[in-house]
């Protein structure tokens, strides 16, 4: 009965193992599903729909092969249909009834070089590009792949986006695609059939030495023969080979190797089933990229111009940028990543430094980490990102807050603003960068003071105080530039009485920059606007024999060419001010959020 007991576990064990076996070999599906696709011209560009890439379900897999350098890039499907408006290319689109279609989508604007006005605002303008245009580093893309003759590029692309495909603008695009997707062939039965074959396996092997070792001690069937010799010594018997023993054998040595087999085949078999994909998976498992939280987009608003990677990305593009310019002092390269009062600003440094040898250069654009994001929700051109960034190589410095705005889809993001948030300044509350912010129109008048008259309200603050008649609706008591700025004009002003004021005299100006204003909405119906701001230092002689010297510094020299004049000298600085402007009845206050403040010119009056 127990060898009828260990065959039948052998049987069961064979069956288990082997069903197991069979699902991890010859019944195991394709792990992948792949699409090839061709295409054909001499189109420099490709765009793969996110239609097709999501036509099956899972993460996918791009394979691309080509002669010489490939490139490829994710982005949004509207900002990469903009960027190649100017071009011919090629166009992978889904049909109706779920079938890849190929097809060229010719130029909907004129190629850069028949274009006679290249400045371009939006997307219906003409681009300011050369012709074979590399989409390499633009900053409308979320990521970028590079290879040699092939590129494998792992994606997780939403139908919202597409990819882009090209060489280097110029060449035709890669002629063959191939995209493949995951197939769950997982088998998550498997595992547990071989462990149970290998139990059964066991059960068997210890039936079988059970067995042998109830017919050792029966010694097996009895039958009628000569009786049994006297237990005496042990029977020797002479051989060719020597003596040979009759003794018996040790009790369990049969046993031991009846266990020995299955034991072995058994840890065997268990490693053989220890891929994750041959046991089944308990619990919810990780969540999807795309199950995060649900957030309220207001109606009718449009997608934010950058993700939060994305911007990050750009303000490193831009401050390494800046940073090669500051060593060289290159206004050409600096005017690809900075625009507006900023660029101004630096330019100015760049003249000073080229005649004053230890002139220091400005501060660096810091990168990280970022506190706040906040683009512009706006699916065309201009568009604006405001960020608040914390400087990690000087935590005494306090953050700075920038505004980057992007003419057109051809063009890079340049920094138009950069200021200092003051020590105690509050931030009114913003959406979050994945919802984005509206632009308020400069004339808007749902503010406590439209954008366009901020600047002109703020001078007149600083010219005449408490007597201006914009001054009760500024927060004054967390207003340090003010006073910074009134205290330092008492100081000269003082300083000139004593030596120049019988010859000559300093008056004080102020005015709004010619930078236009950037305002991006907050959550409470207000307004961060950012404003250029002109103050001036005028110094004329009294009569004409008298000749206006200036400072000993040399920068103003270096700047004014001269030294000195009969006429006097008009010295400019270039302020940044970023304000919080509550809406129309508000008890709020317009308050002051940042600033910086920088020489710009020196003049001699005419």
């Amino acid at each position: 009965m127990r060898f009828v007991l260990a065959i039948g576990a052998f049987v069961l064990a064979a069956l288990c193992i082997g069903a197991g076996i069979a699902q991890r070999t010859v019944f195991l599906g394709p792990d992948t599903h792949e699409v090839t696709i061709s295409t054909s011209g001499d189109a420099a560009f490709t765009m793969l729909d996110g239609e097709v890439l999501n036509s099956s379900p899972g993460p996918q897999t791009l394979h691309v092969t080509g002669d010489g350098p490939l490139f490829a890039a994710m982005g949004r499907t509207a900002d990469m249909q903009a960027w190649l408006a100017d071009a011919e290319y090629n166009t992978v689109t889904l049909t109706s009834d779920g079938e890849v279609r190929n097809g060229v989508v010719q130029r909907l604007l004129p190629a850069p070089a028949e274009t006679a006005a290249p400045e371009a605002t939006d997307a219906a303008s003409a681009p300011a590009a050369t012709a074979g245009r590399n989409p390499a580093g633009s900053d409308l893309w979320l990521d970028e792949f590079t290879g040699e003759g092939a590129l494998t590029a792992p994606l997780r692309v939403p139908d919202s986006m597409s990819v882009l495909l090209a060489v280097d603008g110029t060449a035709p695009a890669p002629a063959k695609v191939t995209i493949s997707w995951p197939i769950d062939n997982a088998t998550p039965f498997a595992g547990p059939l071989i462990v149970l074959g290998g139990i059964f396996l066991l059960i068997g092997g210890y039936l079988y030495f059970l067995a042998i070792r109830h017919v050792r001690r029966s010694r097996g069937p009895r039958r009628k023969g000569l009786p049994p010799l006297a237990e005496t010594e042990p029977i020797e018997i002479a051989g060719k080979g020597g003596v040979v023993s009759a003794s018996p054998r040790g009790r369990f040595s049969i046993g031991r190797r009846a266990l020995l087999v299955p034991t072995v085949a058994i840890a065997g078999l268990v490693l053989a089933g220890c891929s994750a994909d041959a046991w089944p998976e308990f619990g919810g498992g990780q969540p999807s990229p795309s199950a995060s939280a649900n957030v309220i987009v207001p109606e009718g608003q449009q997608a934010p111009a950058v993700t939060e990677a994305q911007a990050a990305d750009i303000l490193a593009r831009i401050s390494a940028t800046v940073a090669e310019a500051d060593a060289a002092a290159d206004a050409e390269l600096l005017a690809t990543r900075m625009t507006g009062v900023a660029l101004e600003e630096r330019k100015t440094n760049y003249a000073v430094r080229g005649k004053v040898a230890d002139f220091a250069p400005m501060a660096a654009i810091p990168t990280s980490p970022l506190e706040i994001i906040l683009p512009q929700a706006y699916d065309s051109w201009p568009r604006t990102v405001m960020t608040v960034v914390v400087d990690r190589d000087d935590t005494t410095a306090p953050p700075s807050i920038m505004l980057m705005t992007q003419a057109d889809p051809w063009t890079d993001y340049k920094l138009a603003y950069v200021a200092k948030l003051e020590a105690s300044t509050r931030l009114p509350d913003v959406a979050p960068a994945s919802i984005g912010a509206t632009m308020v129109p400069p004339d808007s008048t749902f503010l406590l003071l439209p954008p366009d008259q901020l600047a002109k309200a703020y001078a007149d603050v600083l010219a005449s105080g408490k007597d201006s008649k914009y001054s009760a609706m500024f927060d004054e008591s967390s207003d340090l530039f003010r006073q910074i700025v009134a205290g330092d004009r008492e100081k000269r002003l003082a300083k000139f009485n004593e030596t120049g004021a019988e010859t000559g005299s300093l008056t004080f100006g102020q005015q709004p920059g010619n930078f236009p204003p950037l305002a991006l909405a907050t959550l409470e119906n207000g307004a961060i606007v950012a404003v250029s701001l002109f103050e001036s230092d005028t110094v004329k002689p009294n009569n004409d024999d008298a000749v206006i010297k200036l400072d000993e510094s040399p920068v103003y020299e270096a700047l004014a060419g001269t030294k000195q004049s009969a006429k006097g000298f008009t010295t400019t600085f270039s302020d940044q001010l970023f304000f919080y402007v509550p809406t129309q009845g508000s008890t709020e206050k317009i308050r002051l959020l940042g600033y910086s403040s920088s020489l710009l010119s020196v003049g001699v009056i005419q």
